[in-house]
């Protein structure tokens, strides 16, 4: 028998959260303060109980988790709230807004021997994982930089610029793949739309072994652009996270400045039917059972807030 889950938030992404969960057998009740949203989940979610307020659910003992698909500003009291009741938690990115307050999530998490995962989506993409084992057998040699990208048209947000509520998800994969955090971080954006939120971020990192990293990020760009690019002494990788497939490039420089283009070739592609989220809340469910950690923990999820926030100190 799966977790008995209830999912807090049926938005704009909860909505697929509970659809997942209902899916996968393991969705016990929904809460959602919006009567519209509430009826919508109903409708998708026959025979689900739902409610309106997350006190409703908090002392239910056979409820044994919760997912949280809320505004980010609600993650850490809603999250504490939850595992301070027992309930194992599972919490969108970003985890919290401030390192402060995901330091306390771990911390209580910890103590009381519950499950902290963060939903940092990509971790759970094969291509990605694929990467992580690729590079970590050395087949591109040193590894001297890696560019990424999450461009759109998208939502603008009114309390997290574009690095916090797009960027979380590449900060997260690029932490896992590089398996290293950074030891210097700097950020420049530009608020077009709003005083004091940045539309359009960049963010740069160094790790101690010399690796750089970039990261461009904005909700007000013409076309979707999203991947990663990892520049090697033994050629180039190219993630293209629309089509979830990974491509060398066998492009080199040597030592003598010579530089070298020997073709490309298709390292990975993942199953056109491969749900990301599926896998991401089955992971949940595996380790509501076994009490393992998760590969996005609540430590992962405050690594990604502790960068994110050197990135808004200025130096």
């Amino acid at each position: 028998m799966e977790p008995s889950i209830a999912a807090v938030g049926a938005g704009a992404w909860g909505k697929n959260i509970v659809r997942t969960l209902h899916q996968m057998g393991a969705l016990h009740s929904i809460v959602e303060p919006s009567p519209a949203l509430r009826d919508a989940a109903s409708t998708a979610c026959p025979g689900v109980p739902t409610v309106s307020h997350i006190s409703e659910i908090l002392a239910n003992d056979s409820i044994r988790a919760v997912t949280l698909a809320t505004p980010a500003p609600t993650h850490h009291s809603l999250a504490k709230a939850c595992l301070l009741a027992g309930k194992d938690v599972f919490v969108e990115k970003p985890m919290t807004l401030t390192a402060a307050e995901a330091e306390d999530l771990v911390a209580t998490a910890d103590h009381l021997g519950r499950v902290l995962m963060t939903g940092h989506l990509l971790l759970y993409k094969p291509a990605v994982v694929f990467l992580r084992n690729w590079l970590a057998a050395g087949h591109l040699g040193r590894i001297f930089s890696y560019h990424q990208e999450r461009m759109k048209l998208g939502k603008a947000r009114a309390v997290e610029n574009a690095l916090w509520s797009l960027g979380v998800h590449d900060v997260a994969a690029l932490l896992f793949i590089a398996n290293a955090t950074p030891s210097h971080v700097s950020f420049s954006g530009h608020c077009g739309l709003q005083p004091g939120i940045e539309d359009d971020t960049y963010l740069h990192m160094t790790f101690p072994d010399g690796r750089a990293a970039h990261l461009h990020n904005s909700w007000l760009w013409p076309e979707d652009r999203r991947g990663l690019r990892i520049i090697g002494e033994l050629g180039m990788l190219s993630y293209d996270e629309k089509s979830e497939s990974v491509t060398l490039h066998r492009k080199t420089i040597d030592h003598a400045l010579n530089h070298s283009d020997a073709g490309a070739e298709l390292l990975f592609s993942a199953p056109q039917d491969f749900q990301a989220l599926r896998a991401e809340l089955e992971h949940f469910t595996d380790c509501i059972r076994s009490r393992a950690t998760p590969r996005s923990c609540g430590r992962n999820g405050l690594d990604v807030i502790r960068v994110l926030e050197r990135a808004a100190t200025p130096a």
